[in-house]
């Protein structure tokens, strides 16, 4: 089957080379460097230890100094799965999302169409670089020479002018026997809706030739010269060469400079890339006329793993910034994401770099910000969290962000870092010690400033029950839950409220619950707690039967079933816990005076509270059986469900013991 001219470029433009060779090599992490595409590896193709292989990820293709394999993707999946050229495309193409096309007998009539198509665009720049050469283009010339463009600057990216005549480039054409169908399907004229004869699409206009990645004429950018003109930049509508959402400005030599090492500049328009290559930094493209599509951010990580978008800092900018962050969220990756340089208010890179310069241009690049950041800023700036509505209303905005993450291990340290944020936004920081070996927590008040009070332990109002054996049960119920947690510290973030508003039994409980809560979405949670609290610490923790046996501790890392043990034993320690403080507050409402009222008050509190420690309804039934295998009464499964809805979960099914 024969494929049409230019899908197997735009093929190879839209995968990664080291991704697919990725699958089937480990990575020599002391050669390669990610960032600039230059991988090495021993060979797939022959058994070695050093790493000969090598990828260089921008040009697209591998070699061996062992074997001196080479090739590029196509070549490297036929080679190891054994398929032949149209199989590897066919894989290829379904990694990569794009459709291999169907057979088609009029394949190479459209081939040839579309290499005249990019002749007559070429006649094109050719014809409006003339023209801006002309008296006609005085204005224009005068415009670009205040824009701090030099004639050299001029010729390098080949800008020219539209006259302002409806038949201009029509007529040089069809001089040099264009049909006019074809000047049309280029883009480069419109007929009118009516019918009747065609005209110039580009008039009064500063031209900006558009190439491809193989440095073809695909399209044109017009900048009206007129200040009254309906649009201010006028783009090559949709062609068979030109598909604006795939399109970059400047993307070839932009590529070809990232893979020198630059940093990947995204600006907002031609004169932007223009200012800002001339000022040094070559590796800049820009989106065609509409916001950046999800094709445009996979051509930008095939180009730099990390883009760095350069937008105004004005309300506008940061718009689009945000619009940007919430496309771009479900694709990011470990290694793949984006930067943000916001400018100072009012200016955009050609503006800051004729005032100050490009030294002031690059410190805006060296402090660009990433995404986290501008999520941080969108969901909590101008905003009051004085009430436990709106922090948790900002609690369910920022769990909705994240579950919009695929990756999991990003959405993991997306978790941490927000959690971390939001402690210190609202005051929380980790307990300290204090003179006399009393335990402090520290918060601060409305007005800003700083507090500190004795830590609440389970005192008088439980005392009690601890005749009764609640507290060796409260106990328990505690473990279970930090076993589950660090089982499964990822599930943390799911719960970061309740987890901080957890009163604790034991000062290990409380230790325990502090490093949870401030690494537990990061990496190396054991060994952060045994180095801080000790050995000893986890084995206490885990010694019990009751513990051991916990469904989330036996299937570590599933983070449904460890949601669902958490929310069952929270529920119970609530519903139990509030039957006891219904009865210390009665005892201390009846203040030695006696009440029939009081009286039968502080008995139905203890009835309750006795039917929750038996895990009993009012008819003295089983009510449910929650994911531990314990029974739930009435009370303790309206709490379940509950915290359930508030984190997104539903029950389903689940192992029970």
């Amino acid at each position: 089957m024969s494929l049409p001219p230019g899908f197997l470029d735009e093929l190879r433009d839209r995968i990664s080379l080291a991704q697919v060779v990725g699958r089937k090599v480990v990575w020599d992490q002391r050669r390669s460097n990610q960032g600039k595409g230059d991988m090495w590896a021993p060979c797939p193709f022959h058994r070695e230890k050093t790493a000969s292989f090598h990828v260089d990820d921008r040009k697209g293709f591998y070699y061996c100094f062992g074997c001196h394999a080479k090739g590029d993707a196509i070549s490297f999946v036929r080679e190891t799965e054994n398929v032949g050229f149209m199989e590897a495309v066919e894989i290829l193409a379904r990694d990569a999302g794009l459709p291999v096309p169907r057979r088609d007998p009029k394949a190479q009539e459209k081939a040839d169409r579309r290499t005249r198509l990019a002749e007559v665009m070429e006649q094109a720049v050719q014809y409006f670089r003339l023209q801006l050469k002309t008296a006609v283009a005085a204005g224009a010339r005068d415009y670009l020479a205040g824009r701090g463009l030099s004639q050299a600057a001029i010729d390098r990216w080949e800008i020219g002018f539209a006259p302002d005549n409806r038949r201009g480039l029509l007529g040089h054409l069809a001089d040099k026997g264009v049909d006019a169908d074809l000047i049309v399907e280029a883009g480069l004229a419109a007929r009118p809706e009516g019918g009747g004869a065609p005209y110039d699409r580009f008039r009064h206009r500063i031209i900006f030739p558009i190439r491809d990645v193989r440095g073809r004429a695909i399209a044109l950018g017009g900048r009206a010269m007129d200040p009254n003109a309906r649009a201010k930049y006028l783009n090559s509508p949709e062609t068979p060469l030109f598909d604006k959402g795939r399109s970059l400005y400047n993307h070839g030599p932009a590529r070809a400079a990232a893979g020198k090492g630059q940093p990947l500049i995204v600006a907002e328009g031609y004169m932007d890339v223009i200012a800002l290559c001339e000022a040094g930094f070559a590796a800049t493209v820009a989106p065609l006329g509409t916001a950046i599509s999800e094709s445009q951010l996979q051509m930008l990580w095939r180009i730099a793993p990390e883009p760095i978008i350069a937008l105004d800092g004005d309300p506008a900018g940061l718009r689009a910034a945000q619009r940007l962050v919430d496309l771009a969220l479900p694709l990011i990756e470990a290694g793949q994401s984006l930067r943000f340089a916001l400018l100072p208010q009012g200016m955009d890179p050609d503006d800051l770099i004729r005032a100050r310069g490009p030294a002031a241009m690059q410190a805006v690049i060296e402090g660009a910000r990433p995404m986290i950041s501008l999520l941080w800023q969108r969901e909590t700036e101008g905003r009051q969290f004085d009430s436990p509505e709106r922090r948790a209303a900002l609690d369910k905005r920022l769990r909705s962000v994240i579950r919009t993450i695929r990756d999991k291990e990003v959405r993991r340290h997306y978790g941490a870092e927000l959690n971390r944020l939001r402690r210190r936004l609202f005051g929380m920081e980790k307990p300290e010690r204090r003179g006399g070996g009393r335990e402090w927590q520290y918060g601060r008040g409305r007005d800003g400033r700083r507090f500190g009070a004795p830590l609440l332990r389970t005192s008088t109002r439980n005392s009690l029950l601890a005749s009764a054996g609640g507290g060796v049960e409260d106990y328990l119920r505690e473990a279970a839950i930090l076993v589950t947690l660090i089982a499964t510290p990822e599930v943390s973030e799911d719960f970061v409220s309740e987890l901080e508003r957890l009163e604790l039994s034991t000062p290990e409980h409380r230790a325990l619950l502090a490093l949870i809560l401030e690494h537990g979405g990061q990496p190396g949670l054991r060994e952060r707690i045994v180095s801080e609290l000790g050995a000893g610490a986890l084995e206490k923790l885990f010694a019990p039967r009751h513990v051991q046996i916990v469904p989330a501790v036996r299937a570590p890392g599933d983070r449904k079933l460890a949601a669902l043990c958490l929310a069952e034993e929270l529920a119970k320690l609530a519903a139990k816990r509030g039957a006891e403080r219904e009865i210390a507050d009665a005892m201390q409402d009846m203040s030695g005076v006696s009440d029939e009222g009081l009286t039968w008050r502080l008995a139905q509190a203890a009835e309750a509270r006795n039917r929750a420690v038996r895990c009993e309804t009012d008819d003295d039934t089983a009510y449910d059986v929650g994911p531990n295998g314990a029974r739930l009464n009435r009370e303790e499964k309206r709490a379940f469900e509950q915290l359930l809805e508030q984190i997104g979960y539903t029950r389903g099914k689940h192992p029970s013991r």
